[in-house]
């Protein structure tokens, strides 16, 4: 009798112990899942953009609104992502989401006590942009790596820059190539100058901090150091190198 009473309790930890066991297959369907639809399906939104918009409702701003407006990358100004890679990551076309020279130059930098650099991607900026929060917690980094591994691994590095254009945030609540182009200069995003590219591509570590329509003696010098950066990289000819 006793034996036949611990039985539904064992059987009920077997099931649990399955469930658990499958949590990791499904975790890595879901994810994969994602991933490979945004290859081919322009993001309607992102984390980012949905975690703005309720900081604004939870403050009681409820008119506000996030400016987002998608756009291909034959419809942006070239300057506009080769500053991007410019100001942020110049070894694009040849990592595979990951700099180890940049991270390993930033943890000692860091370990010398001097002001904390980041060594992220433009990849990994996509991930955490589109599908994370913003924190420094081990879990958050931790998803950010494999969602970089499977964005590097699942869309050609075009489709990684297009994604980032579009998501980008260049202002306070201001998302993509084309919202920021019709917000500063009234303007469509393939008409964006050299200069204005340039500006969009600096304000990126802080959007809500600096400005690019009105920008200060920093974002002027970063703007003219990266526009000398893409003349070096090769400019549009670096991105038609790209896969």
């Amino acid at each position: 009798m006793a034996t036949q009473a611990s039985n539904p309790p064992r059987r009920r930890r077997r099931r649990w112990l399955r469930v658990l066991l499958w949590l990791p297959v499904l975790f890595v369907a879901v994810t994969v899942a994602q991933v490979l639809v945004l290859r081919f399906i322009d993001p309607p939104t992102s984390a980012f953009m949905l975690a703005r918009q309720a900081e604004a409702w939870g403050e009681g701003d409820w008119g506000y609104r996030v400016a987002y407006d998608w756009r291909d990358l034959d419809r942006i100004a070239p300057d506009l992502p080769m500053s991007m890679i410019a100001a942020e990551d110049q070894d694009f076309a040849n990592h595979n989401g990951f700099d180890l020279a940049a991270i390993e130059k930033a943890l000692d930098n860091n370990a010398r006590g001097r002001h904390v650099r980041g060594a992220s991607t433009i990849s990994q900026q996509v991930a955490k942009n589109l599908f994370l929060w913003q924190g420094r917690s081990w879990v958050r980094k931790g998803l950010e790596a494999w969602y970089t591994m499977l964005i590097e691994a699942l869309w050609p590095k075009r489709r990684i820059l297009e994604v980032y254009v579009n998501i980008a945030e260049f202002g306070d609540g201001i998302y993509g190539a084309q919202a920021a182009a019709r917000s500063y200069w009234r303007k469509d995003a393939s008409r964006l100058t050299a200069n204005e590219a340039a500006r969009l591509a600096v304000v990126l570590p802080a959007p809500r901090r600096y400005s690019a329509v009105r920008p200060g003696p920093y974002v002027q010098r970063r703007a003219a150091w990266t526009q000398r950066q893409v003349r070096q990289l090769g400019g549009k000819a670096y991105l038609d190198g790209l896969d």
